[in-house]
């Protein structure tokens, strides 16, 4: 409870522009794995919404706000805020988020209706596939029945096999496999800029 408390201030504070917001990251994890996380704060009668979490596509965006279609039609107005963290294939500022991007926000929902975004992730995605092809930073995967060009970006993109931390070699990923893969899709297209991919060894 005091937790709760806790977040609903420094969420408040940040609303209303204070110079000594920590980070959001403080209030959850930034890792896009998080972004599926199930609600953890509050309990959420099974298949109620979660008030605190939203997704969907950007429609506008304007003086640090996002104007948000959800997949169910839900409108959503996201407050970013001095401590809200954004994620786009990696963590980054909200300059890099556009009108049509995806999304998934967690944050706190306050009494207008806005919700005060603690974390973004834009363009997110979590599939899981075959690999059909490896190309030279390319992996062709399919996922039930549909091509997927993941893209292999240098310097970000990652593999875990069998749980083991992440590394930079994809040498052994095989053609056949099953993996699951978590990256930033890139709007209205079958491609996705991965970053991390889980393997088996």
């Amino acid at each position: 409870m005091t937790e709760n408390l806790d977040r609903r201030r420094l969420l408040t504070n940040a609303v209303v522009g204070s110079a000594a917001l920590a980070g959001a990251t403080a209030l959850g994890s930034l890792a896009p794995e998080a972004a599926f996380a199930a609600p953890g704060e509050q309990a959420v009668e099974p298949g109620a919404p979660d008030p605190n979490f939203a997704e969907g596509r950007i429609t506008g965006i304007s003086a640090g706000m996002l104007f948000v279609t959800g997949s169910d039609l839900a409108l959503w107005r996201i407050r970013i805020t001095g401590g809200t963290s954004i994620w786009k294939l990696r963590p980054t500022t909200f300059d890099q988020v556009a009108v049509g991007d995806g999304l998934y926000a967690r944050g706190l929902r306050l009494p207008d209706g806005t919700l005060a975004a603690d974390s973004v992730w834009v363009n997110i995605v979590n599939v899981h596939a075959h690999i059909a092809a490896i190309g030279r930073n390319l992996l062709h995967l399919d996922h039930k029945g549909k091509r997927i060009v993941g893209h292999l970006v240098p310097g970000t993109s990652a593999a875990r096999y069998n749980n083991t931390p992440a590394v930079s070699d994809m040498s052994m990923l095989r053609v056949g496999k099953h993996v699951q893969v978590i990256g930033a899709w890139v709007p209205d297209t079958n491609e996705v800029e991965i970053a991390t991919v889980y393997a088996a060894a």
